[in-house]
């Protein structure tokens, strides 16, 4: 099965670029493109995509709008956002909003391919350079000192240790790896986690161990 992708950008040549790029890939297919939010929405809710790259800046309804109106949906397609700047000041906003990463527009054609096949498959998409201003704002914003252990006392003591992990960027493979498990151990603990915190999936996941204090900016 291919993996279904929407395209939404402004500008016509973002959009046959990586249209071009993708429909090369034997196992990703563009199935529609948006202008502008608005019909980033309506294409959404039409085309049944698995993942929409979602440009920020567009008019009608913003990126921002856009994404967090298509994750309100159940079973919404990941939205990968696009962007020209990797220190983008939308960039904890659009995770607030239900991005599951980012992906810099001048991005190879690997780059762009991987990162289609890492968020459809619901995996986070942070970038070393992304996560760094996304610590950088918890801690502009005043990051909690101490673990708001209320928030966290619904998962079990390994839960809380592989959030902790999951929030530092480390993949599941890592994970296992570090708690000296299997992976698949690694991917239900992972599932419990969004399950009892009601959290779309890892990069909510993230944004809610910096909330809680479970991980610190500078940690």
């Amino acid at each position: 099965m291919s993996i279904r992708v929407v395209i939404a950008d402004d500008q016509g040549m973002v959009r046959s670029g990586f249209s071009i790029l993708l429909n090369a890939q034997p196992d990703i297919e563009v199935v529609g493109e948006a202008v502008n939010g608005e019909e980033a929405v309506s294409k959404a809710d039409g085309l049944r995509p698995d993942v929409v790259l979602m440009d920020v800046r567009m008019p009608v309804l913003d990126g921002l709008a856009a994404t967090r109106r298509i994750t309100e949906r159940p079973d919404h397609p990941a939205v990968l956002v696009l962007t020209t700047f990797d220190l983008d000041d939308y960039v904890y906003e659009a995770l607030r909003a239900g991005a599951s990463g980012f992906l810099l527009k001048d991005a190879s054609a690997r780059e762009l391919s991987d990162a289609v096949r890492v968020v459809a498959a619901g995996e986070a998409l942070l970038a070393p350079t992304v996560t760094r201003r996304l610590i950088a704002e918890f801690a502009r914003m005043g990051a909690p000192k101490a673990p708001d252990r209320r928030r966290l006392d619904g998962l079990t003591e390994r839960e809380t240790e592989v959030l902790g992990l999951v929030a530092r960027g480390l993949s599941n493979a890592q994970i296992a790896e570090h708690l000296v498990v299997a992976e698949q151990t690694v991917k239900t603990h992972v599932g419990r986690i969004l399950m009892k915190l009601d959290l779309r999936d890892r990069t909510q996941a993230v944004v809610y161990a910096y909330e809680t204090g479970l991980v610190r900016p500078g940690e």
